[in-house]
């Protein structure tokens, strides 16, 4: 932000040699693409497996309620994962990895992306009495940019969304969605259950977050999150098996020794209450991790967006004509064989 402030005050634009500078970073685009989907694919393989699990745990103790148990589990598995994957990986992200020869065409593609947020939080507005996500001024506000086709206004007031109502809503969709989490693995009291739960939950937050904003994170730091996803869902996995609460009820002395109900008891509530809080702050962690890659992709478009990058493509143009007036000096100037 200094160098920004600093470059206004001289009077100059940064140019897209200094953004790719301080911006950009290697990126194996196609790779990028395969690693997210590589790693959506192990999600879903993963909570497959644990629904699975969870599904032949039921049919060992009733055959037909093991049928029932698997027909329920591949309906959660659609409706809790592949729906919300499928939107999250068909929403539009912002191209912010550029350089000289690319800038032209992702400030087009950006500016696109832009207008299409705009017009999906004026329709969601319209439609959903009292949704209360959107600030209903900024909201009127937006509705006059696009029917002027005022660019620069549209920018300054999502910016001042994102800087108000939907930083404040992101706040409460991670809080629910930690205190869901929180409580049905204090609840469920397996390890298989909370662990799909935990897919579950940040994926539908994660679903969540993309749709308030209007659009995903990039291909890279998509994959990160997902990573993330799994990292939280094994945690999950093993977080029954350490058996916090039997640790805290030796602390607790004499008085429970005699009572072996109570001390078992306490045993599990206190394991519940540890494994939900740990999951809950795992949610947390991804939906604020989410919100990070979506603000800072957010602010790079706008920097972006104000580069010059004719100026790069006047630049090359004569360095090519140079090149080319170059060559054929040579060329005459060369012997004839």
């Amino acid at each position: 932000m200094a160098d920004k402030k600093n470059t206004e005050e001289n009077g100059t634009k940064m140019t897209i040699y200094e953004y790719e500078q301080k911006y950009v970073r290697r990126q194996n685009v196609k790779g990028a693409k395969v690693f997210l989907r590589i790693f959506a694919a192990i999600l879903g393989v993963f909570l497959f497996v644990l629904l699975f699990l969870v599904a032949m745990r039921v049919y060992d103790l009733n055959r037909y309620a093991g049928y029932a148990a698997g027909a329920v589990c591949l309906v959660l598995y659609i409706f809790i994962f592949l729906i919300p994957l499928i939107k999250i990986m068909r929403a539009p992200y912002f191209m912010t990895n550029v350089n000289a020869q690319t800038a032209s065409s992702a400030q087009r593609h950006n500016r696109k992306v832009r207008q299409d947020i705009a017009d999906k939080m004026i329709g969601l507005t319209a439609q959903v009495e009292g949704v209360g996500w959107y600030d209903s001024e900024l909201i009127g506000k937006l509705v006059i940019a696009r029917n002027t086709g005022d660019d620069g206004a549209l920018k300054e007031t999502l910016t001042a969304l994102y800087k108000g109502s939907i930083k404040k809503t992101a706040k409460s969709l991670i809080m629910r969605s930690s205190m869901r989490s929180a409580m049905y693995s204090a609840l469920s009291q397996s390890e298989k259950i909370d662990a799909a739960l935990v897919i579950a939950v940040n994926t539908q937050l994660i679903k969540d977050l993309v749709f308030l904003y209007g659009f995903r994170p990039s291909d890279v730091r998509l994959a990160k999150i997902f990573v993330g996803v799994i990292k939280n869902s094994m945690l999950a996995l093993g977080l029954g098996g350490l058996n916090v609460g039997n640790a805290v009820v030796k602390t607790m002395g004499d008085a429970v020794k005699g009572i072996p109900i109570l001390g078992s008891l306490i045993s599990t509530v206190v394991d519940s209450s540890v494994q939900g809080l740990a999951n809950g702050t795992l949610t947390a962690l991804i939906g604020f991790q989410t919100i990070k890659y979506l603000n800072l992709e957010y602010n790079l478009q706008n920097i972006l967006d104000g580069i010059d990058v004719s100026e790069s493509e006047a630049e090359l143009q004569e360095t090519c004509t140079e090149l080319e007036t170059q060559l054929k000096k040579k060329k005459k100037l060369a012997p004839a064989v």
